[in-house]
Parts: structure tokens; sequence; C-alpha cells
């Protein structure tokens, strides 16, 4: 009998109807799941080369160049040749995207305080390791060991 997965679809459908709950918002965001979490993410972090994109969400190289090219050319970010290394760029922020991004931070921390409010510190700390344990299986820096059986 195959073990019964504990953490992956309770992460699966939490992501997807978070997506669900930007995708409702009002007045609408305009902006694809992927998209509207590249905004979020460059209002934390700041300007961003592809790269760091492409590690912070390792979407595949097509798929985070065509959310790039639907912001840039709504106007929300620029594409600028990085001085450092001409063959790659540093993604910014327009004015008008960091107003976006502030709506999509705004929807998002509308969400995330009242189930903030539900945990404890130690929840949230325990939650938090939880993530990083999955994506660091993810990323190959802890592989996978196989599962003990219980006794």
């Amino acid at each position: 009998m195959k073990p019964r997965l504990q953490l992956i679809p309770f992460v699966h459908r939490t992501t997807h109807r978070i997506g669900l709950y930007l995708d409702a918002a009002e007045p609408p965001l305009g902006l694809s799941q992927g998209e509207a979490h590249l905004l979020a993410h460059l209002a934390e972090a700041g300007p961003s080369s592809v790269a760091e994109l492409h590690r912070a969400f390792a979407h595949k190289r097509s798929t985070l160049t065509s959310y790039l090219d639907r912001l840039e050319a709504r106007g929300d970010v620029t594409r600028e040749v990085r001085p450092e290394d001409r063959r790659s760029f540093t993604v910014r922020l327009t004015r008008n995207g960091a107003r976006t991004a502030a709506r999509v931070h705004q929807h998002l921390a509308a969400l995330e305080e009242p189930a903030l409010s539900r945990l404890t510190e130690r929840d949230l700390r325990g939650f938090q390791a939880v993530l990083h344990a999955l994506s660091e299986t993810v990323d190959g820096d802890h592989p996978p060991q196989p599962r003990r059986k219980s006794p």
C-alpha cells in the first residue's frame, strides 16, 4: 500500500485557491497568477536579474519570458541591460507596476492577516520550516530519503 501524502495535497489546494482569490479581486487585477506573484516579488526584493527571478520561481525560461513580455507590454516592468553583463537584464517595477504590485500585496495581506491571527508564533515557525524543507528537497539541497515504515 502506498503511503498517504501528508503535505503536498494541502500545498496544491491552497496555492490554487490563492490564485482563485487573486482572480476574484475587485476591481480585477487583470493579471495571471504568475504575473501577480512576479510583481509582488519585485515589490519585496527590488530590481532583480532574470536569473534571480528564475531561481525564485523556477519557471521554465520560456514561461518567465512570457510573463515578463506581458508585464512589460502593460507598462508594469522594464528590462534593462546589465552593464556588468550585457547578455542579461535587470527587471524593475515601473511606477504603474509598483501601484499594481501594491494592489496585489493588499489583497494578499487581507488574506494572510486573518489566517495569521489564528496561529501562534510557534505554529508559524513550524509551517515555515515545513515549506523550507519542501523547497530544499525540490531544489536538491536535501535529496528525498526513503520513508521508514511505522512499527
